[in-house]
């Protein structure tokens, strides 16, 4: 059996009497779908259930499409449902897409299509409450994780893509998430902010100065993958940094923008337990990589 069919070969299925399965959002097929199509979101977990609730004959022909036939949303759906057991099951080149091309018939809403989020140029200042930094740290026996409050912050757009900005930590927030017991986890904070690591009473902040970005080929539109470049401040030492980021412009006018990447801490002093400057450590060992995560969300100023 042909994994796939063209738009003309459906038109003759649905005569057949094949079930049409939009498996998009419930957003995008309230906005556009081809007509007679039952939908069921591939990327809900209720995936399968929601087919079976409809057909229930492991034997009924099924055709699946997503919007473009370009990615993989209905090849891993046909994938899904014959593991499940459904025999006779393809897939609509082209997708919707295609099918509207051809000007064949679909129902549509008010809009006819869903309305892509995109990032208006200008200055979006971070929303330090929901926003979230976070740190992993780790040595030969375990690893410890946390928070640092962000102090401010904004986010320059110009063109769809963020251009210039600035974070700034607060650096006497320095949490722990893992450690329990009291009295060790107090120990920790004072270690990770005393003269050992990040001296907080002397550094009281640490700063990401953005200075440029960087597209990347193969991510999504509605969140372009990019490597943001800048300075990174930490006790007052400031070197340059390459971060690995996504940028989501949402349907409210807000921003989301999230960002991983690993430094090696003794760049900015904080050497306490580095294998390449100290001897004999024993159990006194830190990892000199650490782990970062920032989370942000940024609303138009």
């Amino acid at each position: 059996m042909n994994a796939t069919i063209s738009y003309k070969d459906l038109k003759d299925r649905m005569t057949g009497g094949a079930v049409v399965i939009d498996v998009m959002t419930p957003e995008d097929y309230a906005a556009c779908h081809l007509a007679g199509a039952i939908n069921a979101c591939i990327y809900e977990m209720v995936f399968l259930d929601k087919v079976a609730e409809t057909v229930k004959d492991l034997n009924m022909e099924l055709v699946l499409y997503d919007a473009t036939g370009s990615k993989k949303a209905a090849y891993l759906a046909r994938e899904r449902l014959l593991r499940a057991g459904y025999r006779n099951v393809v897939t609509l080149e082209g997708g919707l897409s295609a099918w509207r091309s051809a000007g064949l018939p679909v129902e549509a809403g008010a809009t006819g299509a869903v309305s892509q989020p995109k990032s208006l140029d200008g200055t979006y200042r971070v929303d330090v409450e929901t926003s979230a930094f976070e740190w992993i740290g780790r040595n030969l026996n375990n690893r410890h994780y946390g928070r640092i409050s962000i102090q401010s912050g904004e986010i320059v757009i110009q063109g769809g893509i963020p251009t210039a900005g600035k974070i700034v930590l607060d650096m006497k927030t320095i949490s722990n998430l893992d450690v329990q017991d009291p009295t060790w986890h107090d120990m920790l904070l004072h270690h990770l902010k005393s003269e050992d690591f990040f001296a907080v009473e002397r550094f009281p902040t640490a700063s990401f100065r953005l200075t440029g970005w960087k597209k990347e080929d193969g991510g999504s539109p509605e969140a372009p993958n990019g490597i943001a470049t800048g300075d990174l401040t930490i006790k007052d030492i400031t070197r340059p940094v390459k971060v690995s980021a996504i940028v989501a412009p949402q349907t409210d006018g807000s921003l989301k923008a999230h960002a991983i990447f690993e430094l090696d801490r003794t760049l900015w002093d904080a050497n306490y337990g580095s294998g390449k400057l100290f001897e004999r450590l024993g159990m006194h060992l830190v990892h000199d990589l650490v782990s970062l995560e920032l989370f942000i969300l940024a609303q138009r100023a």
